[in-house]
C-alpha cells in the first residue's frame, strides 16, 4: 500500500467516524473507531518487517549468536566505531544488531535507525529507476546515450602512448545505456590516461554534493573529456551511474530526487532515504572514520567532503546536485525494503515497482567475455555470482549485490531467500575481514 493510498484510507475512515458519532449507537461508534485503528495499524505494519525466531525461518539462533559475538568484536577492538546489521530470510528478520557508536567522540550510541552515507549502494536504486522508465516506454537500455544527452555523441578515447602521454581516437561504437548499467561505457572516476584533463575539469572521485548546479549540467560538461577505454570492451568502475541519473532527469522530466521519491522511496515507504538530509534527522547521521597510522580509528573532519559527511544535510551546502552514483543516505531498514522488493520479483507489500522479467534481466551476467572477478559477472547495477566454486566463498550462484565506499555492503541470495544489509562508516577499510566473517557467520547458521 503506497503512502498516498494509506493516507486516503485513513481520512475516509476518520471522516466516517466523525460524522457517525453525532447519532450512531455506541456499538457502531466503537466499531468505527476500531476500523480507524485497524487501518492505521495495518498500514504501519505493512511497512515493517516481522521478526521471527531464527528456527522458524530455517536458521539457528545458537549459531547466529556466534556471528553476533564475532561482529561485536570489531567494535570492541577499535577497528570500527559502530555497525548496523540486518538479515532477512523469507522476508522476515532473523538477525539484527546495532553495535558501538554512531558518534564515538560525543558518546552517541549506534541505533537501528542510524543514517549512513551509502555511497555506491545508490547505484542499484538509480539502475532500478532506469528500468522503471523502460517499462513506462520512456527509454530503452539499448539506445545510445546521445539520444538523451546529445553532447555524448562524438566521444573520444585516450590511448596511452607509452611515454607518459596519450593520443586520442574516436570511440569505436556509441555508448549505450546498457554500457552504463554494466560499467562498460569506458570511463573511470577520472583516473585513466587523461587523468590530468579530468582533474582540470573538476571531475575526480565520486563526490558531487559541493556542486552548485544540477547534475545534468555537470554530465553535459563531462562529455568533452576522453574515455579510458572503448565502450563495450572493458569493465571500468566510474561515473556510469551518475550519467544514468542525468538520463533519468531527461527521460522523466523530473529532477532525480523527485523521480526516485515518487517511483521508489514513497511506494516502498523508504522514509529515511535522501540525497540531502532534513535538519530534523541530522543527529541520526553516523560519523565517518578513518584508520590512524599508529592503530585505531579517528573521526574525519566534516570539511573533507569526499571522505566525511560532506555537505549532505539540508542547508549545509548548495543541495542542488543529485549524484546517481554515490549520493544517497539511508538506513538498514530502508535499504532492506528495497532489496526485498527485488527478491520478491519487483513487488513489496502489494506495491509493484518492476516486473519480474525486469528484475531477472538486472540480476544476470551481461559481461560475456569481458574480464571481471573470479566466478562473478555484472548485471544491470549489481555484481552477480556465476560460479560459486570459482568465487570460493559461501553463498549461492545467482546471488547479487554490491557495496559502498564507506565500508558498507549488501547482498541478496534468491536460492536461500536471504537479504543482508551491513552498514558502517570507515574509509579506507585497510584489509578488515569483517565482510568475510559476516558472510561465514550467516551461512553457517542456515540449517534448512
Amino acid at each position: 500500500m503506497s503512502p498516498m493510498r494509506k493516507t486516503t484510507a485513513q481520512r475516509s475512515a476518520i471522516s466516517l467516524f466523525s460524522h457517525s458519532t453525532l447519532s450512531a449507537p455506541s456499538a457502531l461508534v466503537t466499531a468505527l473507531l476500531s476500523l480507524v485503528l485497524l487501518v492505521a495499524s495495518s498500514a504501519l505494519q505493512a511497512a515493517e518487517f516481522s521478526r521471527v525466531r531464527a528456527e522458524r525461518a530455517g536458521m539457528s539462533s545458537e549459531r547466529l549468536a556466534r556471528l553476533d559475538e564475532v561482529m561485536k568484536g570489531y567494535v570492541e577492538n577499535g577497528s570500527l566505531a559502530g555497525q548496523v546489521i540486518l538479515v532477512l530470510r523469507e522476508g522476515r528478520i532473523v538477525y539484527s544488531a546495532a553495535n558501538g557508536s554512531r558518534d564515538r567522540e560525543a558518546g552517541v550510541p549506534m541505533t537501528q535507525d542510524s543514517i549512513f552515507r551509502i555511497a555506491s549502494q545508490t547505484k542499484a536504486i538509480v539502475s532500478t529507476g532506469i528500468m522503471i522508465l523502460q517499462e513506462q516506454g520512456k527509454l530503452d537500455i539499448s539506445h545510445p546515450l546521445s539520444r538523451y544527452i546529445p553532447e555524448w555523441g562524438n566521444v573520444q578515447v585516450a590511448v596511452d602512448d607509452g611515454n607518459g602521454g596519450y593520443t586520442l581516437e574516436p570511440a569505436r561504437r556509441p555508448i549505450t545505456l546498457r554500457h552504463l548499467l554494466t560499467h562498460t561505457a569506458g570511463m573511470s572516476y577520472g583516473s585513466g590516461p587523461a587523468q590530468a584533463a579530468w582533474e582540470q575539469a573538476g571531475f575526480q572521485g565520486w563526490y558531487f554534493a559541493h556542486r552548485n548546479e544540477p547534475v545534468l549540467n555537470s554530465i553535459r560538461k563531462m562529455a568533452a573529456l576522453p574515455l579510458d577505454e572503448h565502450p563495450g570492451e572493458a569493465w571500468i568502475y566510474g561515473y556510469n551511474t551518475d550519467i544514468l541519473g542525468a538520463v533519468i532527469e531527461v527521460a522523466s522530466g523530473m529532477d532525480l530526487a523527485s523521480f526516485l521519491r515518487q517511483e521508489i522511496f514513497e511506494p516502498l515507504q523508504m522514509r529515511d532515504t535522501h540525497f540531502f538530509l532534513p535538519q530534523d534527522k541530522a543527529d541520526r547521521l553516523a560519523v565517518v572514520y578513518r584508520p590512524r597510522r599508529n592503530g585505531g580509528i579517528e573521526a574525519i573532519p566534516s570539511t573533507d567532503g569526499m571522505q566525511s559527511q560532506g555537505l549532505y544535510v539540508q542547508g549545509q551546502g548548495p543541495n542542488r546536485s543529485y549524484s546517481g552514483g554515490a549520493g544517497l543516505l539511508s538506513t538498514a531498514r530502508d535499504y532492506a525494503r528495497f532489496l526485498q522488493m527485488t527478491l520478491n520479483g519487483g513487488e513489496l507489500d502489494g506495491v509493484r515497482i518492476l516486473s519480474p522479467k525486469s528484475i531477472e534481466l538486472m540480476t544476470v551476467n551481461h559481461l560475456g567475455d569481458i574480464a571481471f572477478r573470479n566466478g562473478t559477472g555484472f548485471g544491470l547495477g549489481y555484481s552477480v555470482v556465476t560460479d560459486l566454486g570459482n568465487r570460493g566463498s559461501l553463498g549461492s550462484e545467482g546471488e547479487y549485490g554490491w557495496g559502498g565506499a564507506y565500508h558498507s555492503t549488501y547482498w541478496v541470495d534468491p536460492e536461500e531467500e536471504l537479504v543482508v544489509v551491513y552498514l558502517t562508516q570507515l574509509i579506507p577499510s585497510n584489509g578488515l575481514d569483517d565482510y568475510s566473517k559476516l558472510r561465514s557467520g550467516i551461512y553457517q547458521a542456515i540449517i534448512e
